[in-house]
């Protein structure tokens, strides 16, 4: 592999620096959360969507609408509910009498960052509108199909399925997801913190008045994901990813393990996680930590394993301890 050249070591460079001041700007809103950051940070890389996890008040919503901020990209919101219809969120071919002609109104998923708040609180028919914007990043409405804008990208936020007035997303859109990221709540010194930044007048709904300005946008983030694209990836690796992932497929705790797509998400994410460490080559360790995120919603317990409280993260690290690390 050819050394890169001074200028291209600048752009990765510039590029680099660009997304950590993102990461830095999150961080003036959101409190105690850097792993969830980071995680959309190497999404916006990967050109994946993200599913957010967490208790009502986790700030799920926050973190998103301040990637936003510090982003100079287009967004929209969309609040899902029980009544909210496919054409709610893809658009739909409305008559003008004017004309005696029938025009397409874009929904919001014309967007650049498409925050799909509380996803799990809408039909499986309203939820599967979003299928085709994910993975084929386009629109179909009257046989027609309509390109979204580039880059895109969905940040879903879900409440734990078993709270009531929820509706469990299907298989086929959560493998959609490039990773899924769990919001905890925070620690006490965390939540201390949040409590002194509210009691200095801290202000959720006004983000430029806590500071978060756009510091990153389309050029830094197209310099970045050609630099993740050059960032190189041996056999021995290659292989330990296959491994990983075809040990779930073998796990007796599980029904359904990771598919080859799902191999491809995890040395896409640990390619990714590489180039913002600073390196242009990827470890086993890259892929660990990126491992769960990228495949914890992708496969599933058999019951008998959920009643003895096994989770899909203790599978995971149990696979992760077993399966041998290339050298």
């Amino acid at each position: 592999m050819s050394a890169p050249t001074p200028e291209t070591a600048t752009d990765s460079d510039n590029a680099r620096a660009s997304l950590e001041a993102l990461r830095t700007e999150i961080a003036k809103a959101v409190v105690g959360q850097d792993p969830a950051v980071t995680g959309l940070v190497v999404a916006l890389l990967c050109r994946g969507h993200v599913l957010l996890e967490g208790v009502p008040g986790v700030a799920k919503t926050l973190l998103v609408r301040s990637l936003a901020a510090a982003l100079e990209l287009d967004t929209k919101r969309v609040q899902f509910t029980p009544d909210l219809m496919p054409s709610d969120v893809t658009g739909s071919l409305l008559y003008d009498a004017r004309t005696a002609e029938f025009s397409f109104q874009p929904g919001p998923v014309f967007t650049n960052l498409l925050l799909a708040d509380e996803i799990n609180r809408t039909p499986p028919k309203t939820q599967s509108s979003l299928l085709e914007a994910m993975e084929e990043r386009q629109v179909t409405v009257d046989g027609t199909p309509r390109l979204l804008p580039e880059p895109f990208l969905v940040a879903a936020t879900q409440n734990p399925v078993e709270y009531e007035g929820t509706y469990p997303l299907p298989e086929a859109q959560l493998d959609r997801f490039l990773l899924k990221l769990t919001v905890p709540l925070p620690s006490r010194a965390d939540e201390i913190h949040v409590l002194t930044r509210h009691a200095e007048g801290f202000d959720p709904r006004d983000l430029k008045a806590a500071g978060v300005r756009p510091v990153a946008g389309p050029a830094e983030l197209e310099a970045a994901r050609a630099a993740v694209a050059k960032v190189s990836v041996s056999a021995e690796i290659a292989g330990y990813v296959v491994d990983i992932c075809r040990a779930t497929r073998e796990s007796p705790s599980l029904t359904l393990g990771v598919s080859p797509r799902g191999a491809t998400a995890l040395l896409s994410t640990a390619r990714a996680w590489a180039w913002l460490t600073g390196r242009d080559y990827v470890t086993p360790d890259d892929v660990k930590a990126l491992a769960l995120p990228t495949l914890r919603h992708r496969i599933h317990l058999r019951p008998e394993a959920e009643m003895e409280g096994v989770t899909p993260d203790s599978v995971i690290n149990s696979i992760l301890a077993h399966v041998p690390v290339p050298r």
